[in-house]
């Protein structure tokens, strides 16, 4: 558990440098930068669920923790997702 902590921290504090990076690239190349930050925060959470497969497949994540984190990480992921594709679509109507 400790391990996972560890491992979600440090995605966390690696989205929080980046974004910066990521956001002044998307802003000088015409690119909305809600865009670009849907897209990171999509890309980080895919390494998180890889991070936990990887875990799990080490035997640093019991079954039933594996499973309670990947659903919390996929339900993220789709929310991202979402949101991405309500970006692109632009308003409706």
């Amino acid at each position: 558990m400790e391990v996972l902590f560890g491992a979600l921290l440090l995605a966390l504090v690696a989205a929080f440098v980046l974004r910066p990076l990521l956001v002044g690239d998307a802003a000088e190349a015409g690119e909305d930068p809600r865009l670009a930050d849907l897209e990171a925060r999509k890309e980080a959470k895919y390494r998180e669920i890889r991070d936990a497969e990887l875990d799990h497949a080490a035997g640093k994540l019991s079954e039933e923790d594996y499973r309670r984190q990947n659903a919390e990480l996929r339900r993220e992921a789709i929310e991202i997702l979402d949101e991405l594709g309500e970006l692109r679509e632009g308003p409706a109507g």
